[in-house]
């Protein structure tokens, strides 16, 4: 294992593009990414392949490439835009005779020196031991021996076993903190939910503006930098609409290509807000020319997390940085919001913004009449936990008749496990629009 230095760290870029690979990676943002992380590009190295070398990833002619650059710029770490094999990356450390990270091991670490909060940290370090895990060979090959078993079990072996034994009691124990954090978030969000406040989660490619847009809206004091996870620990705060409406908005880390998956596990309790969010804006930097990519990508992680069938309303944020771009709403054939075009930095169409919000929050809820019989006291505390019951009352048969109001999305979720239909017996107007309600 090789010793960090805490800063000024001289990095090696790596960058191959693999015929056999379609979904390449960006060599600019790959740039952005080691800024970030406070290293300082000192060379790049590129290359093509038709598959990835087994045992260097670039070949045994760009190895050696790579560690002559090494040596001429006297580099302290070579990082790769690609993701290594355990292996791999051993047989490159012992060439190079430095630290080599991949790109997951960078993000990483990006989002390591980002974690601000008690549950942030937690998230981060779980995401480290569990890409660490399959690496731990690597720091005790000097132990191991030859032969195995009975009389001949080496002190590297044994090593081995301490550390995976001793990683695997760090996992559980951090996975059981995270769980109670879980359940404290959860408490939050049922106590939002019988104060009738929705929940609007920023999601976004990272450095699309989500904060600036945040601090806009809400006039709080998110770190904002022109930098990729400038954000990392969510933010809530109470957003005040027209009408006397509120929200509670949140604040939520930015996604990327190929976000790693260890992350996406850790951060779980903290990608839920957006899970049960009851709308996502999604912050476009309109002035970015991978824009289309940038979209796509996000909504492949939103697919992962379990919210891509959440309502959705597409912000293009930075039209200051374009000509003869005025901030405007987009409607589609009904008159429904589908994007608004505004400058969070400027301040332009934020107002056309909280209008377009309170347009679909209303359309997304609906009202309804439900009877339950008193078997059905299960259905019934879901009911109270999901929505808002306005209005309660019991027949002469005992059967609760109640009065609801439920995200639509909620509403679906219910139907689907609980199969509601047969409970309807009416749809009433909704109290935000006091327009006749429609069955989704």
């Amino acid at each position: 294992m090789f010793e960090r230095p805490q800063k000024g760290e001289r990095a090696v870029l790596v960058h191959l593009d693999l015929y056999s690979d379609l979904n390449r990676e960006d060599l600019r943002e790959f740039r952005e990414l080691v800024i970030s992380a406070g290293a300082e590009p000192v060379a790049t190295i590129t290359g093509s392949r038709t598959s990835p070398h087994s045992r260097y990833f670039v070949g045994t002619g760009k190895a050696e490439e790579v560690r002559a650059c090494v040596e001429r710029e006297q580099a302290d770490v070579v990082l790769f835009n690609h993701a290594l094999s355990p292996v791999q990356e051993r047989n490159l450390e012992q060439l190079f005779q430095c630290r080599v990270l991949d790109r997951t091991g960078l993000i990483l670490d990006i989002f390591a020196q980002r974690a601000r909060t008690h549950e942030g940290k937690l998230q981060v370090e779980l995401a480290q031991l569990q890409h660490l895990s399959t690496r731990l060979v690597r720091g005790w090959t000097h132990l191991e021996r030859q032969k195995g078993g009975i009389g001949l079990r080496g002190p590297g072996e044994t090593q081995l076993e301490t550390d995976r034994r001793l990683l695997g009691d760090r996992i559980r124990q951090l996975n059981k903190r995270l769980t109670r954090v879980r359940r404290q978030r959860e408490q939050g969000r049922r106590a939002r939910r019988r104060a009738e406040l929705a929940t609007v989660s920023l999601v976004g490619y990272t450095n699309a503006g989500k904060s600036t847009l945040f601090n806009a809206l809400t006039k709080a004091d998110v770190m904002v930098a022109n930098q990729l996870f400038a954000t990392l620990d969510p933010t809530l705060r109470r957003l005040d609409l027209s009408g006397g409406q509120s929200v509670v908005l949140a604040d939520t880390v930015g996604f990327i290509r190929h976000l790693p998956h260890d992350l996406v596990e850790a951060f779980r309790s903290t990608l839920q807000e957006t899970r049960d969010a009851d709308l996502l804006l999604h912050v476009v930097d309109a002035a970015s020319e991978e824009r289309s990519e940038q979209m796509e990508q996000v909504n492949q992680v939103l697919e992962e997390i379990g919210a891509r069938d959440r309502p959705q309303l597409l912000v293009y944020n930075k039209i200051d940085q374009l000509t003869d771009v005025k901030p405007r709403i987009e409607r589609d054939g009904e008159g429904h919001p589908l994007r608004v075009w505004i400058s969070a930095l400027t301040g332009q169409g934020l107002d056309l913004l909280c209008e377009a919000i309170v347009e679909v929050l209303d359309r997304e809820h609906i009202v309804r009449h439900l009877q339950l019989s008193t078997a059905e006291g299960r259905l019934r505390a879901q009911l109270y936990e999901r929505g808002q019951i306005l209005q309660e009352s019991v027949d002469e048969q005992g059967n609760w008749i109640i009065k609801v109001e439920l995200p639509a999305s909620e509403w679906q979720i219910l139907d689907k496990h609980e199969d509601l239909t047969g409970h309807i017996i009416g749809i009433d107007q909704n109290p935000r629009l006091a327009v006749m309600g429609e069955a989704p």
